[in-house]
């Protein structure tokens, strides 16, 4: 029985590690590999958008319908159209796919956890072992085998781009409008004296797009043919007298209500924001128009390694060092990127340093985003799902924004954004910090009256 159960757990991993793999790797060359009026973030923020829009409304619906196993299918589908799209990218197809593939985005992941939680309950009730133990065990073989994603999709975009190097369109013999001076406007006013647009030939694109077109139905077939439906019946019974739905929805925005979660949406859409900006911005202003196109791959496999190794030391970390410290750190190695990024002149000839920012910035994130994570759990105890509906909706439309506004401003502005959404999530954090003090503060006092008091009616007793 156990071996069935963890066959099924395998198999939703690599499906994911497969479909992420070619949406991952495609999602950080969307900026390079489709710059022409911005396309390829004006996508991502489609994207985004819609993943916001279909995580309130679609998945209790669709899984009520169709299950598990088959929302995981249509959803994985909607990704790969995205991946069709940019064989031939043009502002019809490709926005259009965008928002398929952020509709299926919400289905797809609650489909996911529903279906680990779900699975992970049916084998604790059947080996009398804590619920949550198994839940966690599942979640944490997930997250093992999905993470790689990030590695494997830039890993094969390198690969491809530097198989034909000729074929990169990367001819940049000024690097001037690199970097912080790097702006919208600047190629197609001066395309005499600054970097022409970069790109990649037709068939370096059909050869990447083939690649993560056949990761993604690889993925969906793996999931159809091998994949076990799950018995819902008991989950749906449980639907019947509740509207999950709206009460969702109604849950996330009277989450609003409490001034602690309202303090922490700053800080929250800072860690959409950074990576916004890391994923479109850097590779694209900094990496590509100096170095090329086929060096974003490494650059961002670089990014999410560290980020994997710091995201498991800081949970360990923070038992000994305490929240705020780890918390301070992550904002003074961010502030540190943001006005080293302000000031440098990115050249070919500083090749470790394009490497050490993502770096740098991938241990601020990885510590961000656990801690914040584990502070909503702390803070919002008793309103679990609508608080963590607010964290991913609010980190959402950080990256909504980064992605939408990455076409209209030049990027030192856009580093003036990110640090300004720094600055005030980071005071704003500490106002939560200070009000969570007082209180405990406040309580202990009421805490000793109340022992005292029955201190004293237990010597009356015995009197």
């Amino acid at each position: 029985m156990k071996i069935k159960h963890l066959k099924n757990i395998i198999i939703v991993s690599f499906g994911f590690l497969l479909l992420f793999t070619a949406y991952g790797g495609l999602q950080t060359l969307q900026s390079s590999l489709n710059p022409e009026k911005g396309l390829g973030v004006a996508s991502l923020s489609v994207i985004y958008g819609c993943l916001i829009l279909s995580s309130l409304f679609l998945p209790p619906i669709i899984i009520k319908k169709i299950g598990c196993k088959w929302t995981i299918v249509v959803s994985m589908c909607c990704y790969i159209s995205y991946s069709i799209a940019n064989f031939k990218p043009n502002w019809y197809s490709l926005i259009i796919t965008s928002a398929i593939g952020g509709i299926g985005g919400g289905p797809l992941w609650a489909s996911k956890c529903t279906y680990l939680t779900i699975s992970g309950i049916k084998y604790a009730q059947q080996t009398g072992k804590d619920k949550m133990d198994v839940v966690n065990q599942y979640f944490g073989l997930f997250f093992l085998i999905y993470q790689s994603s990030g590695v494997w999709g830039n890993l094969i975009s390198s690969l491809v781009l530097n198989q034909h190097p000729n074929e990169v369109i990367s001819e940049n013999k000024s690097y001037s409008n690199c970097g912080a001076h790097n702006c919208p406007t600047s190629t197609a006013e001066v395309s005499n004296v600054t970097t022409p647009t970069p790109g990649v030939s037709d068939t370096l694109r059909y050869t990447l797009m083939g690649i993560y077109t056949g990761c993604g139905v690889i993925a969906v077939l793996l999931i159809a043919i091998f994949l076990e439906q799950i018995d819902l019946s008991e989950e749906q019974k449980e639907q019947t007298d509740n509207p999950s739905i709206w009460k969702s929805l109604l849950g996330t925005i009277k989450q609003l209500k409490d001034i602690r979660q309202c303090l922490l949406i700053p800080l929250t859409m800072f860690s959409g924001f950074q990576q916004g900006f890391l994923s479109s911005d850097y590779t694209k202003a900094y990496v590509t128009c100096t170095l090329g196109i086929q060096f974003v791959g490494y650059v961002m496999i670089c990014f999410g390694a560290t980020n994997s190794i710091f995201s498991m030391i800081t949970g360990k970390l923070s038992k000994y060092t305490g929240r705020i410290a780890l918390f301070m750190f992550a904002a003074a190695t961010s502030i540190s990127c943001i006005i080293a990024l302000l000031l440098w002149n990115p050249n070919p000839q500083q090749f470790a340093v394009f490497f050490i920012f993502p770096a740098l910035w991938s241990i601020s994130d990885a510590i961000c985003q656990t801690l914040l994570n584990a502070f909503y759990g702390v803070l919002f105890d008793d309103h679990k799902e609508a608080a963590f509906a607010n964290y991913r909706l609010w980190e959402s439309l950080g990256f909504v924004i980064a992605f939408a506004y990455s076409n209209l401003l030049c990027v030192y502005i856009k580093l003036y954004v990110v640090l300004s959404v720094l600055l005030l999530g980071m005071i704003l954090y500490l106002v939560v910090e200070y009000l969570e003090y007082r209180k405990k503060k406040m309580s202990a006092p009421e805490v000793h009256s109340i022992s005292m008091a029955e201190g004293t009616n237990v010597q009356c007793a015995t009197d």
